[in-house]
């Protein structure tokens, strides 16, 4: 094999292992005030996943003290109503808050991570590692466009598809 081909293959092989690297290790902020935190949150926009493929509109979760777990009540309109799951959250130690593991499905548990948050609580970036799963998430159901575009590109910056997040309508009377 010519000198030359060889080094455009070992080339063109750097470069694919390059684009197929996995991204760097997920981080989160450094600690979530919980007692601040509770309380409903609004989800602005939110990479699609089939468990809220039913949802149209109006998706919104409730987080509340109940012991030593949190308890999530997740709601959105569907086509024909309202849909509602409850679940639980764990607090991963020594995450200082900002990790947690939500389940919907004991004793199955998934990854719920604060990626970035309004120093007053006002919005939030949730995700998980593997970036298959994100949510933008706010005290109101509306967040203005310079917010919403900048937790976009803070979500592109971490390794998640800016381009795939899609945005949730809210109605009036759902507020």
């Amino acid at each position: 094999m010519p000198y030359s081909l060889f080094l455009s293959i070992a080339v063109a092989a750097v470069w694919l292992a390059a684009c197929t690297a996995t991204p760097r290790p997920l981080e989160t902020v450094p600690s979530v005030d919980l007692d601040r935190y509770y309380g409903r949150w609004y989800e602005i926009a939110r990479l699609p996943n089939r468990f809220q493929a039913m949802c149209v509109s109006d998706t919104q979760a409730t987080y509340r003290p109940d012991g030593n777990t949190v308890a999530v009540l997740n709601q959105c309109r569907t086509a024909t109503g309202l849909e509602q799951a409850k679940g639980i959250a764990k607090v991963v130690a020594g995450s200082r808050g900002a990790r947690l593991k939500v389940s919907f499905f004991r004793p199955f548990y998934g990854d719920y991570w604060i990626l970035d948050l309004d120093p007053d609580y006002r919005w939030v970036l949730v995700g998980e590692p593997g970036r298959q799963y994100a949510w933008i998430l706010a005290r109101e159901p509306k967040l203005d466009a310079a917010t919403l575009t900048a937790l976009l590109a803070r979500a592109a910056e971490l390794g998640f598809d800016r381009q795939a997040f899609i945005l949730t309508p809210h109605t009036p009377a759902m507020r």
